[in-house]
């Protein structure tokens, strides 16, 4: 039988009676379609990369500890799995900002340094984000996710539909709840926005 026949479950059962080679034509099968999703998601070839090698190890763990039951949609449980490495990959870069007294434009003796013109305006734009980022994590996980990969990662509706395997009026009103959510976030922690 030609190994390109062969279903995803077929595969799987293969590689689960100890053909090591079945999870490598998986693994073959998919792994463009999610190196393009990831790539997509964080916009840098070399991050992408990494992030997938990190979901294709976590994909064999999960089917070699069982926690893998076929239900026809193995793709979409790669991706899920894609997903959440994106996101936490987001959550990393996220806690690995910070501001050093030489990227705001003071010296240590307090005085502004002289090469750079719009230090000020840079520093309020960068406070700024760093206060919406913060709100965004008070959101509950669904909406949070909607605003994650609406504007920090650019997906449209219907691709945050079909990334979170829901309709795409639920994904606009996950939106809707979301940005309901952040006004109120923002006014009760007075945060300032321009």
């Amino acid at each position: 039988m030609n190994a390109q026949v062969l279903s995803d479950q077929v595969l799987l059962n293969n590689y689960l009676a100890g053909d090591r080679d079945a999870i490598s034509q998986l693994i073959e099968r998919y792994s463009r379609r999610v190196r393009d999703y990831v790539r997509m998601m964080v916009k840098d070839v070399d991050v992408a990369d990494d992030i997938l090698q990190e979901t294709l190890i976590k994909v064999v763990r999960f089917i070699d500890e069982g926690r893998y039951s076929d239900n026809g949609k193995f793709l979409s449980w790669v991706l899920r799995i894609a997903h959440n490495q994106v996101i936490d990959y987001f959550r990393q870069q996220k806690s690995a900002r910070t501001l050093n007294e030489s990227e705001a434009g003071f010296n240590i003796l307090g005085s502004k340094r002289f090469a750079e013109q719009n230090v000020e305006d840079k520093i309020v734009a960068e406070q700024i984000e760093a206060d919406v980022r913060r709100m965004i994590d008070f959101l509950p996980e669904e909406q949070r996710e909607v605003v994650m990969l609406r504007y920090y990662s650019g997906l449209s509706f219907q691709e945050i539909a079909d990334q979170t395997e829901v309709s795409i009026n639920t994904a606009l009103g996950r939106m809707r709840y979301a940005l309901i959510n952040l006004r109120k976030l923002i006014k009760e922690h007075n945060v300032i926005l321009s």
